[in-house]
């Protein structure tokens, strides 16, 4: 059974229908309470994503997901994603697993290599080609540090460890869950199937369809490797929800393409058309009630997904509709789906 998660990029826009902005304490203070809303009304997880120097302007998702562990119970707490080719896996560990403590066992991380030069260059990659490798060094060395009781190791971009003991000690065993981030590049792919993780699709502007191939791929090898049975997939889709279409398209259009607007240069698109005929065809959902429930199952079976992400909070909506679309989808979308 698929289960259902809250997400949010926490990018720091205009509300185009007035031009003002919240402040940033406001922006954060509203993905905390929405966090909140969603675990009552019954989603199973949040995720919160990691960019630096735009206005995406959350660089550290353990600090807020740990303001949410603090006002909840049950929800489960991700980064999507942790930018893991520019951090040092070991501080990586550590804040990983004290989230998992102080929310008693509910913390999860989905790592990705990332893109974007300015920010490689900022933490010190000045060499794209050690991205890669970066990346893959680090995700292996973060299971270890997670896995075993003491980790002695030497790699090409870090000090060596000798008999590092990771502390506090993981609540879930063997470890929180960890998800590799990626969808375009068969790099990514191969490394999640050679590691035996699952796969977490990232929020670009394509059609579900355009990842088929690469999904395709990872079951293959891991079924290969006789990881059938680890196999799992995440897939965020941009949603908006109103008592009827006519009122959900008119009121998304402004938010979604401004949103469009400011992410475009850095979320792709496989080279289809950023209109907003388009992207509601494809990776935006937005209709009624029954039109959701019926766009997210079948994206659901497309790509067969155990997770399947919904991505609201874009654009500037304004909190008091960010809170109607959230009511709605767990009075009357996800009970369907369920």
């Amino acid at each position: 059974m698929t289960s259902y998660g809250l997400l949010s990029l926490a990018d720091h826009l205009p509300d185009p229908a007035t031009g003002l902005y919240t402040t940033q304490a406001e922006r954060f203070q509203l993905i905390v309470e929405l966090a909140v809303h969603a675990e009552r009304v019954g989603f199973e997880r949040v995720g919160i994503g990691e960019h630096h120097f735009g206005h995406y302007i959350l660089p550290s998702p353990f600090v807020l997901l740990g303001a949410i562990a603090a006002k909840t119970e049950r929800i489960r707490l991700g980064t999507s994603v942790t930018l893991l080719a520019g951090l040092d896996p070991v501080r990586v560990a550590e804040d990983l697993v004290t989230l998992d403590a102080i929310s008693n066992g509910r913390a999860e991380l989905t790592a990705a290599r990332g893109v974007e030069v300015t920010t490689q260059v900022a933490f010190g990659i000045t060499d794209k080609d050690e991205l890669r490798p970066r990346f893959d060094e680090n995700l292996r060395l973060l299971l270890r540090l997670l896995s075993e009781e003491k980790v002695t190791w030497s790699g090409r971009f870090r000090s060596p460890l000798q008999e590092v003991r990771l502390e506090p000690r993981p609540v879930q065993k063997p470890h929180p869950p960890l998800w590799v981030g990626g969808g375009l590049s068969t790099i990514s792919c191969d490394l999640a199937a050679d590691l035996g993780l699952p796969l977490s699709l990232p929020s670009l502007f394509c059609f579900p369809e355009d990842y088929l191939p690469i999904l395709e791929r990872y079951r293959a090898s891991m079924a290969a490797a006789g990881n059938a049975h680890k196999i799992a997939v995440a897939y965020p889709s941009h949603v908006h929800v109103a008592r009827t279409s006519q009122e959900a398209r008119q009121r998304f259009r402004p938010y979604l393409e401004s949103y469009v607007r400011a992410a475009s240069g850095c979320r792709g698109s496989q080279g289809r058309p950023l209109d907003y005929e388009t992207l509601l065809q494809g990776p935006a959902l937005c209709g009624s009630p029954a039109e959701v429930v019926d766009r997210i199952a079948a994206i659901n079976e497309t790509l067969g997904l155990q997770d399947h992400y919904l991505l609201p909070d874009l654009g500037g909506l304004p909190a008091p509709l960010l809170h109607e679309v959230i009511a709605l989808l767990g009075s009357e979308v996800l009970p369907h789906l369920r």
